[in-house]
C-alpha cells in the first residue's frame, strides 16, 4: 500500500513541476490553455510510453494478465497520442 501511495506522490509531483511555472503568472483563459496543452502534449504521450514498458515488463516476466496490460497499454497510447485531436475534434463539435 505504501508504494502505491509513494508512485501517486510520484506521478502528482511530476504533474506539478510541469505545470507549474506555466500558471504562475497567466490569466485564467491562458492557464487553461497551458495547462491543455502540457497534458496533451507532453504528461498522456509519457504516461502512455510508461504504460507500454510497464506492459511490456509484465508481458517479459510472464504474468498471467499481460495481455489485459498490453491491450490496457495500447488504448492508453490511443488515447494519450491522440488527446490533441480528440480535444480538437470535441471543441469544433461544441464551438
Amino acid at each position: 500500500m505504501k508504494s502505491k501511495r509513494n508512485t501517486l506522490f510520484a506521478i502528482l509531483f511530476i504533474v506539478g513541476i510541469a505545470l507549474i511555472p506555466d500558471l504562475a503568472m497567466a490569466g485564467l483563459e491562458s492557464s487553461l490553455i497551458g495547462l491543455k496543452s502540457k497534458l496533451t502534449g507532453v504528461i498522456l504521450p509519457v504516461l502512455s510510453v510508461i504504460g507500454i514498458a510497464m506492459a511490456a515488463i509484465s508481458f517479459f516476466t510472464g504474468n498471467q494478465n499481460a495481455k489485459q496490460h498490453i491491450a490496457y497499454a495500447v488504448m492508453g497510447c490511443i488515447f494519450g497520442f491522440g488527446s490533441q485531436a480528440i480535444v480538437d475534434f470535441i471543441s469544433q463539435t461544441v464551438n
